[in-house]
């Protein structure tokens, strides 16, 4: 006999787990199923181990330039075992976390592959083991995976998806990046700080191609200036292990094809929907090109059938699948929760500078029709900037000059990651320029850089 609950989801990603933690403490009977780790790609393969990752090359960076800072350390070297190993703690700690609340939520967790059989009817097979559940409504929340080239698929020894790209047993000397989104970007940035040669490739004209082209045109002098070799507008047209690495056949903007040998390559193109083979067909759940088709409370199509996060389509962030969870549970739990505003989903690239933005570019606001008040102040007017040693970068906003809503944010530069939080927060309070200009900011900080921005906007920047 099947087991019943309120609600099942499948799949315990940000967005997975989230919901059933929410689902619960709204009086909800809950199971939830996963095929691998609790936490999902997120916890143990995206967002917290790569910025463990990354937290190492940063603090590397800063040792191998102590001498800026009046410091001194010779003989500067790394462990690669290490500093792995580190990083995958840091995710079996987050992993552990997870299955404490979902005992302290009493969320019955299922391990095993989820099929949904019916509306209403999941099956679960563990191993020789099958486990029928059935459940008023179903949220699918089994995100996605990284997209191979159809050429050249990922062998995890010289050619890598971002998993391989984690785990490393050698470090690259000479490696190639394939995409220049926030993926490609951070390992660029981590490999390139731990000594790689690199190179990025890029087939649209600009690197982070989703970001405001200032900011676009900032990154790729500084990590130029970095070391890091880019080729935008550039296409690759074959890929191919060769020898002890792998060779590229690499298009330039001149029509003319190089071939070029690297140690590894890192495929960085997008991701697929985890979409396929989990009887969503049968039950005509529409889909637009491999993601389910939601409204803005997460339904679909078909009654009791509710989808979040990654298999839903862009922005492809944690915070967005945590947030829809929430969305998409108060709704089944019979309260009036906000439909998602996508425009108030902040986005973040955790490479040196790090990059952040919410809202419109000035670009889009200006295509929209928009007549724009657009401020910007440079790191290099602000006193905490200069104190840190980290001089370098922008903040932007862009302001509708009719209105004074703040259309848009964009940064690059140190903690821009953190930064960003408070112009979301300015979004989604509605707030004008009126009420920012009029805020307190802290000194000595960097946010006092955000105050100045949104001055500069009007005319009236105090340090710049």
């Amino acid at each position: 006999m099947a087991d019943t609950y309120d609600l099942v989801i499948l799949g315990s990603g940000p967005g997975g787990y989230v919901a059933a933690i929410r689902a619960s403490q709204l009086g909800l009977k809950v199971a939830i199923v996963e095929r691998e780790r609790l936490g999902g790609i997120c916890l143990n393969w995206g967002c917290i181990p790569t910025k463990a990752l990354l937290r190492t090359s940063e603090i590397y960076h800063y040792m191998q330039n102590a001498e800026s800072y009046g410091l001194k350390a010779d003989n500067v070297g790394f462990d690669l075992a290490k500093v792995v190993d580190r990083s995958r703690k840091v995710a079996g700690q987050l992993n552990a976390g997870v299955k404490g609340l979902m005992k302290k939520n009493k969320v019955t967790v299922v391990e095993g592959v989820g099929t949904v059989t019916a509306k209403g009817k999941l099956s679960v097979k563990q191993g020789d083991k099958t486990v029928e559940l059935d459940a008023k409504n179903i949220i699918v929340a089994t995100g996605a995976r990284a997209r191979d080239l159809p050429f050249a698929k990922a062998d995890g020894k010289t050619i890598w998806t971002y998993r391989h790209a984690m785990v490393p047993t050698e470090m690259p000397t000479k490696l190639l990046v394939i995409g220049s989104g926030a993926i490609g970007v951070e390992f660029a940035s981590f490999y390139n700080d731990m000594g790689a040669d690199v190179t990025i490739v890029e087939m649209l004209p600009r690197i982070l191609p989703v970001e405001d082209e200032e900011v676009s045109a900032f990154m790729d002098k500084a990590l130029t200036k970095q070391g890091i070799k880019l080729l935008t507008g550039t296409g690759l047209e074959g890929l191919a292990p060769s020898g002890n690495g792998v060779t590229a056949k690499i298009k330039h903007k001149d029509g003319k094809v190089v071939e070029e040998t690297f140690s590894h390559a890192i495929v960085a193109i997008g991701i697929v929907p985890n979409t396929e083979n989990i009887g969503l067909e049968a039950l005509g759940v529409e889909t637009d090109r491999g993601h389910i088709k939601t409204d803005g409370y997460g339904r679909t199509n078909v009654d009791g059938i509710w989808a979040i996060g990654d298999v839903t389509g862009a922005p492809w962030l944690a915070h967005k699948a945590s947030h829809e969870g929430i969305i998409a549970v108060e709704k089944i739990a019979g309260g009036s929760p906000h439909q998602m505003n996508k425009a108030n989903i902040p986005g973040c690239t955790y490479s040196r500078p790090q990059v952040a933005s919410v809202g419109m570019t000035e670009a889009k606001a200006k295509e929209a029709g928009y007549e724009l008040k657009v401020g910007k102040f440079p790191f290099i007017g602000n006193g905490k900037a200069i104190a840190l040693g980290e001089a370098e970068g922008f903040v932007k906003t862009v302001f509708d000059a009719k209105t004074g809503e703040l259309l848009g944010a964009h940064m690059v530069g140190a903690e821009v990651t953190e930064l960003i939080q408070g112009y979301v927060v300015a979004r989604q309070l509605e707030t004008t320029e009126a009420e920012l200009m009029e805020t307190v900011f802290a000194h000595p900080t960097l946010s006092e850089m955000m105050h100045e921005s949104v001055l500069g906007a009007y005319g009236r920047s105090i340090h710049y």
